[in-house]
């Protein structure tokens, strides 16, 4: 049984896994958690791929330069490939000494007790886990690590399966939303340049029906098609300049927000604008609820409430920030909940607030706009 000082260890790394939603950072944090807890030199943990190898690796108690020495991934053979494809937990005294095993690059660090545990989601194996060379007296030919250590294990990769499965979700679903973001965002894009096209079409239209009869006005008209064209120009380039996914983990919210509102300005005839003051970077998941909040207002005020001018303000609240967009549309009546929420995607909003510990508030009244506010703490 785990000590006590032992379950709070253990309570600490499965929060810690929980805390992460990349990948990456799943499983650096799982491997890392094993290797302090079972008290071993070196960890790893390999996600494999369609092809034989790996499609990610990743080691702790290995230094980057004995890493680059060591040379490329391992394959899926021997005693790595016995747990990812039969599922089964191997515990060795020496791994040196069992018939599966293959040797090792000339860099590679000496290898003797090990364990090793797949990670699996029913019958779905997502990768395997593994430790070598327990830090404790070994009895001669018997393994470090205990019958105890492999319950432990076992209990870290059922966590660690949960917390793999959740962060590959929550990429997946940021793709999506991404690219959904970015097809409206297109849209938006293509009715402006489509409405300038158009109106460069029938001013070359009029100017082709007045150079005989009246040459002077048809050079006004041809200078007209001129204007329209350049400014389409500037939208097209505008689009291949910033129509991208908002990264929040590269640029940050502040960065993200401010392109998504200097496209939308370019895309509508609506003045909208983004002021920031004295905001510290927050926690990914906090940061990503305030862009999406900000982006279902922004659409709400854009297309629905007709609005000439949209603010955007994020402003440092304590710890956190605050959001606030407003705008001077048609507004409605918040007390309509049932009617404008689901419409106006307001559910939605609440549910990212709330989601991050935040909470939404929302001013409106018919003909008067709309105020869209939301708090968030920091991290």
């Amino acid at each position: 049984m785990v000590h006590r000082t032992g379950l709070a260890a253990v309570s600490a790394a499965l929060l810690a896994m929980n805390r992460h939603l990349q990948v990456r950072d799943v499983l650096q944090t799982i491997v890392a958690s094993a290797r302090e807890l079972l008290g071993a030199e070196y960890a790893a943990l390999g996600v494999p791929d369609d092809h034989g190898g790996f499609a990610q690796f990743v080691v702790d108690g290995v230094s980057d330069e004995e890493w680059r020495r060591i040379g490329p991934l391992p394959r899926q053979h021997g005693i790595l490939a016995a747990m990812l494809h039969e599922g089964s937990p191997q515990r060795l005294a020496d791994v040196r000494d069992d018939p599966r095993f293959g040797g090792w690059p000339a860099s590679h660090p000496e290898l003797v007790d090990f364990l090793g545990m797949p990670i699996a989601d029913d019958n779905d194996v997502l990768g395997a886990l593994f430790l070598a060379n327990k830090r404790c007296a070994k009895p001669s030919g018997e393994c470090g690590f205990t019958g105890q250590d492999e319950e432990l294990l076992r209990v870290l990769a059922q966590h660690a399966a949960i917390a793999l499965t959740n962060a590959r979700l929550y990429e997946r679903s940021r793709e999506l939303t991404i690219a959904d973001e970015r097809a409206r965002i297109a849209h938006e894009l293509h009715d402006a340049v489509a409405q300038k096209l158009f109106s460069l079409r029938l001013t070359a239209q009029a100017a082709a029906t007045l150079i005989d009869r009246d040459p002077a006005r048809a050079k006004s008209e041809l200078h007209e098609v001129s204007r329209l064209a350049t400014e389409a120009v500037d939208e097209l380039r505008a689009a291949v300049v910033e129509l991208r996914p908002a990264a929040l983990e590269e640029d940050g919210l502040v960065a993200a927000l401010r392109s998504q509102t200097q496209v939308l300005n370019r895309a509508h005839s609506a003045q909208v604008t983004f002021d920031c003051t004295g905001v510290r970077a927050l926690p990914t998941a906090q940061e990503e609820a305030l862009l999406r909040v900000a982006q279902e207002a922004l659409h709400n005020a854009l297309r629905h409430a007709s609005a000439e001018r949209v603010e955007v303000e994020l402003t440092r609240h304590g710890a956190g920030a605050m959001l606030r967009v407003t705008d001077d549309g048609t507004g409605f009546d918040p007390r309509a909940v049932r009617r404008a929420g689901r419409h106006l995607g307001l559910v939605s909003m609440r549910d990212r607030a709330s989601g991050v510990g935040g909470r939404l508030r929302v001013l409106s009244q018919p003909g008067e706009g709309t105020v869209i506010e939301v708090e968030v703490p920091g991290g």
